[in-house]
């Protein structure tokens, strides 16, 4: 039997102690399926459910013996192969329904073992197999279209794990065997740094399909396509600076992301957890498991969700790992392939946490191998559509609500939508429609470059000026970003075009901003509040307005829609060839008096003081001059960040501080000085 030879009678066991909390996963969703009626026609929306359901009945009986859960899962199972078709509304049995049924009601044709009787298993038999026989089918005629080698994309990776349960289930080595040589391709192709650009809710929907795949590689075949994979090794600890808040419930929604509560998956930490020892996955586990799944379960707008993957919870649990919590896990962090850089002030509930990120569609991987293997077999295996128009972005949160915020998912995605500069009210070239990155130039690739993460500073510049379109001229749109260890964020723009335009600094929020002053705006939300103060230009013109935001984030149910207004602050300049912004966030709770502007210093380059008295911080920058003067500091460096005694430096040569020794090197640092 699939997955369970050589465990059943360890399984039985153990349900009784070590697995009971999971065993009791089981068989409440087990009672719950016994409740529903599943429909007799096929529905116009996604049926994906069904795979799940016959897996968790069919594993419940195997682990009892009670024929009550064998009838129960024959019910749902007569009623899903009794469909002519899987799937209705988008590519009937060749895409994401047939992927699901397969992988669940192979696992249950496997369990059962016959015990359904010859009639039954036969037709279930016959169900599997031709629905096997299709996906095959479309796999051999579509070479290089679609999923079918869509590395970096949820459908293949689900589509083909279904084939490949189908092929252990019935014998179709030939399906297993391409299956597996698809799986191989896409662990090596994914990045080391463990980042899934499709953005945490595709994480949570589609990875867990890789350690599927892999886990029946390694359970049927003796293959284990864990170990040499830095992705799945190092995904963890991507997903844990993702959470925009210590209680580890909302996540930083960059990408497509239906909402900020899909982001758990208990069976996926369990799997991770069981495969590297890694006690901070079993301690997200538990966490989700034990505080978070109900939420999970009925504000997550991912189907079929949370509460079916029971049985590979209970497959997946190793109690020989022991939980660890984050609270010694560094508060910055730097992803390269998806040039994303997070910082917080601590894993606890009220820290102010931001993320930054510039990078090509589907990050560099994707984007350098994507375009690689169109030039050598015209395939399109890059596949970014769930990516937005988003580098240089930057998303804020603190007190565990969100300050300055991301569009989450559009059908019509725009720069606008991201807290970016727009020239002339335009955004990037090629923008408003789905897919922005389609058929775009290779050539087009932001980057970001000066790098800090450590010591609770943080720093980075994205270079984007080649998204826009050039007509517009665009010279330069760099943005350097700098998080200070009290949380305090500081933004520079520098602006050039080949003719004089209007740039406009856009914001976005969940609540309309409140002016407080000439140069200070008030972004709040719940809990937290963050006082926006423009340093630089001193003259622009102000706008708010609502944006609405529609989605449709699945093509198997056309009707379903998501809406979502977003409150945007916009600062216009004069029509310049050359500008620049200087912006200066700093949060507080909502409880505690707005802070105090942040105030522009004398300087040769940019300089700014956060906060007042011993809590004071400073930030000086000269991204693209590298020569600074200010605050009682001479130095040849993009930056220089003062946060009580420490001083943190990017691409330093030489330092001079009042009432220390010089410092200098030999060639560019970046770090903490002795």
């Amino acid at each position: 039997m699939l997955l369970l030879d050589g465990r059943l009678d360890e399984l039985s066991h153990q349900i009784r102690d070590v697995r009971a909390a999971q065993w009791r996963r089981l068989y409440e969703q087990c009672d719950w399926y016994r409740g529903q009626t599943p429909p007799v026609e096929h529905p116009a929306m996604s049926i994906t459910y069904f795979g799940p359901a016959a897996a968790n009945l069919s594993l419940a009986y195997r682990l009892t013996g009670r024929r009550g859960y064998l009838e129960e899962a024959w019910r749902w199972i007569s009623t899903c192969i009794g469909y002519p078709h899987w799937g209705k509304a988008h590519m009937p049995d060749h895409d994401l329904d047939a992927g699901w049924l397969l992988h669940g009601l192979s696992l249950a044709y496997s369990w059962l073992d016959g015990d359904l009787g010859p009639e039954r298993t036969a037709r279930l038999r016959a169900k599997i197999e031709l629905q096997g026989e299709r996906l095959w089918a479309y796999v051999q005629q579509n070479t290089g279209s679609w999923w079918t080698d869509a590395y970096w994309q949820n459908h293949n990776w689900i589509c083909w794990t279904g084939l490949a349960t189908a092929g252990y289930a019935l014998g179709h080595r030939e399906w297993s065997d391409a299956a597996r040589a698809n799986l191989e391709t896409v662990l090596a192709q994914l990045p080391e740094d463990g980042s899934d650009s499709e953005g945490v809710v595709y994480w949570r929907y589609g990875v867990p399909w890789l350690a599927i795949h892999a886990d029946l590689v390694q359970q049927t075949e003796g293959i284990d396509l864990f170990k040499g994979c830095d992705f799945l090794r190092n995904t963890t600890n991507w997903r844990l600076h993702q959470f925009a808040s210590g209680r580890f419930e909302e996540n930083i929604d960059h990408g497509d992301c239906h909402d900020r509560r899909s982001g758990h998956s208990v069976a996926l930490y369990y799997r991770l957890a069981s495969a590297y020892g890694d006690g901070t996955a079993q301690w997200l586990a538990n966490l989700a498991a034990e505080e978070h799944f109900w939420r999970e379960a009925y504000a997550s707008g991912v189907r079929p969700g949370v509460m079916p993957e029971c049985f590979l919870e209970l497959l997946w649990y190793d109690p020989e790992v022991a939980p660890e919590a984050p609270q010694a896990v560094p508060t910055t962090a730097y992803f390269p392939d998806l040039g994303q850089l997070t910082a917080r002030t601590g894993w606890d509930p009220e820290a102010t946490v931001v993320s930054f990120k510039a990078a090509p569609g589907g990050g560099h991987r994707a984007w350098e191998t994507g375009e690689r293997l169109r030039r050598e077999t015209g395939w399109d295996a890059a596949s970014a559509g769930h990516h937005h128009p988003d580098s240089g972005a930057f998303v804020i949160a603190s007190h565990g609500a969100f300050l300055a915020v991301d569009e989450g998912y559009s059908n019509r995605k725009r720069a606008a939508h991201h807290n970016l500069v727009l020239v002339d009210n335009q955004g990037w070239a090629d923008e408003d429609r789905y897919h922005v990155y389609k058929d775009i130039p290779y050539e087009r690739i932001p980057l970001v470059r000066d790098v800090l993460a450590q010591g609770g500073f943080a720093h980075a510049t994205s270079e984007t000026a080649c998204m826009f379109p050039a007509e517009l001229g665009v010279a330069r749109l760099d943005r350097t970003l700098v998080v200070t260890p009290r949380g305090r964020v500081v933004v520079l723009d520098l602006l050039e075009a080949e003719q004089p335009r209007e740039w406009t600094y856009v914001v976005n929020a969940d609540w309309l901003p409140e002016q407080l002053d000439d140069q200070g705006w008030l972004l709040a939300s719940g809990p937290a509040q963050a006082r926006l103060t423009r340093l630089a230009p001193e003259a622009v013109r102000t706008e708010q307005r609502p944006v609405a935001i529609e989605a449709n984030p699945t093509s198997s149910t056309p009707s379903l829609k998501i809406e979502k207004t977003l409150q945007t602050l916009r600062f216009t300049t004069e029509r310049l060839a050359r500008a620049s912004f200087l912006t200066a966030y700093e949060c507080t709770s909502t409880l505690d008096p707005v802070p105090a502007p942040a105030a522009p210093l004398e300087a040769v380059g940019w300089a700014v003081r956060v906060g007042e008295g011993a809590e004071a911080e400073t930030v000086l920058l000269s991204p693209v001059d590298r020569r600074i003067e200010a605050a009682g500091v001479r130095a040849d460096a993009a930056a220089v960040l003062l946060s009580g005694d420490r001083t943190a430096v990017v691409a330093a040569l030489r330092v001079e501080r009042e009432g220390r020794e010089p410092w200098a090197a030999d060639a560019p640092f970046t770090g903490i000085l002795p």
